[in-house]
């Protein structure tokens, strides 16, 4: 089996959108409609640099099977970039078949040839499986961190608009 990982492109909005209705029913949240998840992919995919693309889509015999959303962020105090992997999604029928693995070597790649010191991440705490799947990556855990988050109701009431 070949696991081919590559930025997604504009004419891949079908499969991400399929990626996103399976990851959000996987995580328990409401079901995305397929065709406003095409049509939001297709926007952000047009939207999106060619030089900062933020999603990696895994191909298995040509049929989506895995997806990476991630963002550069610029120098902090040690002057690296960094990336962030906001989500590594991998479809329940391409489990334990390497598609993860291949995904974050493709990262990683990109990130050794770009100049990205890191990529940082995180996972719910219940995630056992995320968990042992990072762990034999070799990522470290650091507990000094704790993730927060500014909800929209939160933006409204702090925007300045």
């Amino acid at each position: 089996m070949t696991v081919d990982v590559r930025w997604a492109r504009v004419d891949d909005a079908e499969a991400l959108a399929t990626m996103l209705c399976e990851m959000a029913a996987h995580y328990r949240q409401a079901p995305l409609d397929h065709s406003l998840a095409a049509a939001t992919a297709r926007q952000w995919l047009g939207d999106e640099s060619p030089a900062h693309p933020h999603f990696a889509l895994a191909f298995v015999d040509d049929e989506v099977a895995g997806l990476a959303s991630v963002a550069i962020a610029h120098p902090g105090i040690d002057l690296e970039r960094l990336m962030f992997l906001k989500d590594l999604f991998v479809r329940d029928s391409a489990r334990d078949k390497g598609v993860g693995r291949a995904l974050v070597g493709f990262l990683a790649d990109h990130c050794l040839r770009k100049g990205i010191g890191r990529i940082d991440f995180t996972t719910e705490d219940w995630n056992e499986g995320a968990l042992r799947f990072y762990s034999r990556l070799g990522a470290e855990r650091h507990g000094q961190k704790l993730f927060l988050r500014l909800p929209k109701a939160a933006l409204n009431k702090i925007a300045r608009t």
